[in-house]
Parts: C-alpha cells; sequence; structure tokens
C-alpha cells in the first residue's frame, strides 16, 4: 500500500487490476445501480465515476440533494478503497464523511473522482471531488475508511 503517495510520479495503487464490468457486476441490486451511478475510469491512482441528477437524487427545490452528493463520494471512496486491499482478507467500510457543497445543479450527471491522502493498514483516508457537466466544482467530500479484517 501506498502511503504519502507521490502525485507527480503516479503507480497502480490497486491491489489486483480491476475492469469498468467488474464493478458493475459488483453493484448490481444495491442502491449504486438504482441511482444509476456508474464507475467510467480506472486511473493509476483515482476511480472516476458519474450520477443523473433526475427525480432520484433531486431535492424539493429542483438541485440535487445534498446527501446525493454523500452518495457518490462514498461510492466512489469506498470502492476504490476496497479496490486496494486483498477483499479476500480485508474489508473497506466508511468512517466518516463530510462534505462542502459549493454550487448547486438542476439537471445533467455529475461526475466524481476519487483519490485517496492516506492508504494505511487500519485506515485511509479519501478525498472525492464532484463537479457539473462544465466541469464546475460541485462539492468537495473526505472519506475516512477503516480497514477491517473481513467478516
Amino acid at each position: 500500500m501506498a502511503i504519502g503517495h507521490d502525485w507527480k510520479n503516479p503507480m497502480s495503487i490497486w491491489n489486483k487490476k480491476f475492469t469498468l464490468l467488474d464493478l458493475e457486476e459488483r453493484n448490481k441490486g444495491t442502491m449504486i445501480e438504482y441511482l444509476d451511478i456508474q464507475i467510467t475510469e480506472i486511473g493509476e491512482n483515482f476511480l472516476r465515476g458519474d450520477m443523473p441528477v433526475d427525480d432520484r437524487t433531486k431535492q424539493p427545490a429542483e438541485i440535487m440533494h445534498g446527501g446525493a452528493s454523500l452518495v457518490l463520494a462514498e461510492t466512489l471512496g469506498s470502492t476504490a478503497a476496497n479496490m486496494t486491499v486483498d477483499e479476500s482478507r480485508y474489508q473497506c467500510v466508511g468512517m466518516e464523511i463530510n462534505a462542502n457543497h459549493i454550487r448547486s445543479v438542476r439537471e445533467g450527471r455529475v461526475s466524481g473522482i476519487a483519490k485517496p491522502h492516506h492508504l494505511g493498514r487500519s485506515t485511509q483516508v479519501w478525498e472525492i471531488l464532484i463537479y457539473d457537466r462544465e466541469e464546475r466544482l460541485v462539492c468537495v467530500s473526505r472519506l475516512s475508511i477503516s480497514v477491517l479484517k473481513q467478516f
């Protein structure tokens, strides 16, 4: 596991090679599938995905619900965290998540990118940035992960 990762010299942080199809299969029958969250890119040191802004993700004011931003952020961060460990031995679960909502979105899709700040043996910290169609920042989120022995 990488600790104090050097973003200028990226190397793969994933435990094994994953495909987008692997992640799509993993998400079947979950809230991730229901909200149509799509993992769209697996980089050497990041995971990218997107989500629609529609009747499933809007609040009564007709803008994206802040909780929907957190669902996207936690989906990307916890999926990525689990990709960094041996899933036959470990499971990564969220401990704490926070968010700053910067801009509202009324329609279309939003895109998020998750990158690690810390990948340790028992904890991980991920930053997830969410953007609108015009690539304007919508939300900044930080997710703390607990790395547990498989149960």
